[in-house]
């Protein structure tokens, strides 16, 4: 659900405002209400400094330096520790340009081998004669050169052939090769020792990145609290207005009814004048979400997709039972489900506490692949529907085949669509009142008349009648500001909207086609191992393991990623549009000190 707000407003004389702002984020439970200002120059600088910061601290935890080597340098803030990081940074992109550049160098020097460019200068320089290199294929090479020209072959490394001349300076030689390193500056072995120095100066430099790593992050972190404190509070003073001829501060701002308590206590112990009123839809409140702990699992799902808006329900609760159905329909393996509620199980405790809720998602996902899997009979690629597994007795009638598969498919869309209408219907009816919800109630009349007439044929003729019944409903009741014509014009044009529905019931088939992908993929999987169990000799039962292991390793990968994303388009596409939900709504964000989480 969306905690209700209340909006507050602060009148400040403007020589008590740093202390009533000090004390207010002491409190921590207000959420400033935001105008829209152009960014000045002073908060791009903060910007920035805050993303050269957080880069920061990002590289170094990478680092995965275990312990502190020695103790922090005295004196060194966290500014002087960017400043120092930045540096090392520049050097080593420097210096690895420059050992990239002298490694191809290296790659060329290495088919001439090792001679001294020095005494190559002199021997030209005394005989008036140039050296010049030369490579070319092989295949190519005419050995008539060796007799026109003073020519040496250096080396032959299929397929190319390395060879100087000595011509007189000037010389234009006929030679159909390319031009090699014509000025080498550096032998070999120098060009190898500037690459030692270069790969010294580089581990010396992740070194020092190392001790900032070990020692420096909790002071990273506390400039990096320090820069966003500055930020808030400029955002905070920034959205101040100045009243009474500057002197007096007024500040408005919004705090949830749950934790309205800790702030009438400091405005009254400040003896702070303060207004409030329960907030309304159209003040454009920020949102927080208050559910259970089942539901409170899903938020971060739903969250990828919006918030809702402040007058609107919260569908968290209400899409959570279907989305782990979803998962578990496509995932469709009792076996994997298994695998996935263990290895979260044994991880769990060893997660850090901010993953801790991902990892209880992923139980919950696993037991509904567990369900759904032993209900279509499947485990790890085998089919227990087949009579080689008839030993299981009574248990198999609980199964249902790939038929009833599809079937329950489409009912679960039915279902969740016809849910979906439901919610829609309330959600009107809380925000607008109950004349404003007839257009869902009309859809729910008729989809379930003819859910009736064409599947179920319970009862015809009732059904026959009270479908007409929703039709004159969306027809004569979709706008009740709207004149008899224009409820009309709007009733046909929704009635034109049937078509959605029955595409959006289809969207559902692909619980079904994923689920046998799935299973058919573990089922061929199953079959390459036992081929090779039997039709390899000694290595047989190895390659057996191997591929059972890898195979089903990557199917529960593919197939986890499948079941999640599918899932997510059924519950953002088809559930959140037939439900209305609107969305667009901005989360909670209180002014409040924020608290160092590296030690």
């Amino acid at each position: 659900m969306v905690v209700p707000m209340k909006k507050y407003a602060f009148l400040v004389h403007h020589s008590d405002y740093d202390d009533f702002l000090n004390g207010v984020r002491e409190v921590g439970v207000l959420h400033v209400q935001p105008k829209k200002l152009e960014p000045t120059q002073e908060s791009g600088r903060q910007k920035r400094m805050h993303k050269e910061v957080s880069d920061i601290i990002g590289q170094l935890q990478k680092r995965k330096v275990e312990a502190a080597v020695g103790q922090p340098s005295e004196g060194m803030d966290g500014f002087a520790i960017v400043r120092s990081v930045l540096d090392l940074n520049e050097e080593l992109e420097r210096t690895r340009r420059e050992l990239a550049t002298l490694n191809k160098e290296i790659e060329q020097m290495k088919p001439w081998g090792d001679f001294s460019p020095e005494l190559v200068a002199r021997l030209e320089k005394a005989a008036g004669m140039d050296l010049r290199f030369f490579v070319c294929q092989e295949k190519k090479f005419d050995p008539e050169w060796q007799q026109r020209y003073v020519l040496e072959i250096v080396n032959t490394l299929p397929p190319y052939c390395y060879f100087v001349v000595f011509a007189q300076q000037g010389e234009e030689l006929d030679i159909a090769a390319d031009a090699h390193l014509p000025d080498p500056d550096f032998s070999l072995p120098q060009l190898q020792e500037k690459k030692a120095a270069l790969e010294a100066a580089i581990a010396k430099a992740n070194q020092h990145l190392d001790r900032h790593a070990a020692q420096h992050l909790p002071q990273l972190e506390k400039t990096l609290l320090g820069i966003e404190a500055e930020m808030e509070m400029a955002d905070v003073l920034t959205n101040t207005g100045l009243e009474a001829d500057e002197q007096v501060m007024l500040l408005e701002g919004f705090v949830p009814e749950t934790k309205e308590a800790a702030l009438k206590d400091f405005c009254e112990k400040t003896a702070t004048v303060s207004i409030a009123a329960r907030s309304t839809p159209k003040d454009n409140p920020p949102i927080l979400l208050q559910n259970s702990r089942y539901a409170r699992l899903f938020e971060p799902i739903g969250k990828l997709f919006a918030l809702p808006a402040y007058a609107e329900l919260d569908l968290t609760p209400f899409f959570a039972p279907f989305f782990m159905l979803f998962f578990g329909f496509c995932l469709g393996d009792a076996g994997y489900g298994i695998v996935l509620l263990l290895g979260a199980t044994i991880y769990k405790p060893r997660a850090k506490p901010e993953l801790r809720s991902i990892v209880t998602l992923v139980q919950w996902l696993g037991l509904a692949t567990i369900v759904l899997g032993a209900l279509t009979g499947t485990f790890f690629g085998m089919n227990l529907l087949e009579d080689q597994y008839a030993w299981l007795g009574s248990v198999r009638n609980l199964m249902i085949d790939s038929e009833q598969t599809f079937n329950f498919a489409l009912i679960l869309g039915l279902v969740q669509i016809l849910f979906g209408l439901v919610l829609q219907a309330v959600n009107r009816t809380r925000q607008f009142g109950v004349k404003y919800a007839m257009t869902p109630i009309g859809w729910i009349i008729l989809l379930v008349s003819l859910v009736d007439i064409g599947v179920l044929k319970m009862a015809s003729p009732v059904s026959t009648w009270t479908a007409w019944s929703g039709v004159a409903v969306i027809l004569l009741l979709n706008d009740p500001d709207a004149g008899l014509f224009g409820r009309l014009g709007k009733g046909i044009w929704e009635l034109y909207g049937i078509t959605g529905f029955f595409g959006d019931l289809l969207s559902y088939i692909r619980l079904f086609a994923l689920g046998i992908s799935s299973a058919i993929l573990g089922f061929v999987i199953n079959d390459v191992s036992l081929r090779m169990l039997h039709g390899v000799p000694y290595a047989g039962p190895v390659l057996f393991v191997v591929m059972l292991v890898v195979g089903h390793s990557a199917n529960l990968l593919i197939a986890c990623l499948g079941s999640f994303v599918h899932p997510l388009r059924l519950t953002f596409v088809e559930f959140y549009k037939n439900a209305g939900f609107a969305g667009g709504g901005k989360a909670y964000n209180p002014f409040c000190k924020k608290v160092q989480t590296i030690k």
